[in-house]
């Protein structure tokens, strides 16, 4: 074979390999479109939702890269976390999610949830097991099990079991991008490719607000 057509062979078998780049990510192939949007709590800007739960260690693995990325999302753009529930023992966990948050103490007990159970092995199974974790934080019993058992807390976890059936999650992590596009490791090639993916889907996002004369043009530089 010439040298020349051994070059293009390999270049085409190297071009094979490459991942998508963004301008080849495709909806059914590297993410799904879901068929009816959901709607978003921040219509103004573009809702990227992370679909987690504490017990999951890909969800474990994937934080660290998710905050680092998130740091560098522009203003027009808002991270929000919705837990999984599929069973009694996660809506437990949902319930700490939105526990801690309605006590202003999510920024510490997130990750402190995240590391009992895949560091420390702690099943998390029981109401006074979470409430141990929130009291080495400084939360006192009363505040913890009045907020767990709340209206607040208990419309907020209701709401997220609607969420997850309406973006037809089938595992964790998965990203929802404003209410339309769902994005899961498998179809990105790994948790690197779902923020990639996520990148895509943003621009695209600010494309089309852009057309329409929205407000969520990209932010300057």
């Amino acid at each position: 074979m010439p040298t020349a057509a051994r070059l293009f062979t390999a270049l085409l078998v190297l071009a094979a390999a490459l991942p998508a780049t963004a301008a080849e990510y495709v909806a059914g192939k590297h993410y799904q479109v879901l068929d009816t949007p959901v709607r978003t709590a921040t219509p103004e800007k573009i809702e990227v939702a992370e679909v987690f739960w504490y017990g999951c260690g890909h969800c474990f693995t994937f934080e660290p890269h998710l905050e680092q990325w998130a740091a560098g999302l522009g203003d027009d753009v808002v991270l929000t976390r919705s837990p999984a529930i599929w069973h009694p023992t996660m809506e437990l966990h949902a319930r700490a999610y939105y526990t801690a948050k309605a006590l202003g103490v999510l920024d510490e007990l997130h990750r402190a949830l995240f590391d009992a159970m895949n560091l420390e092995k702690n099943r998390l199974a029981s109401e006074d097991a979470i409430a141990e974790i929130f009291a080495d934080h400084g939360v006192d019993a009363d505040s913890f099990h009045q907020t767990f058992n709340s209206f607040g807390v208990n419309s907020a976890v209701r709401q997220a079991d609607a969420r997850q059936r309406s973006y037809q999650i089938s595992g964790t992590p998965e990203m929802i991008v404003d209410g339309k596009y769902r994005i899961t490791a498998r179809m990105a090639g790994g948790h690197e490719g779902m923020l990639t993916v996520a990148d895509h889907l943003i621009a695209l996002e600010r494309e089309k607000r852009a057309a329409a004369g929205g407000d969520s043009a990209a932010p300057e530089q």
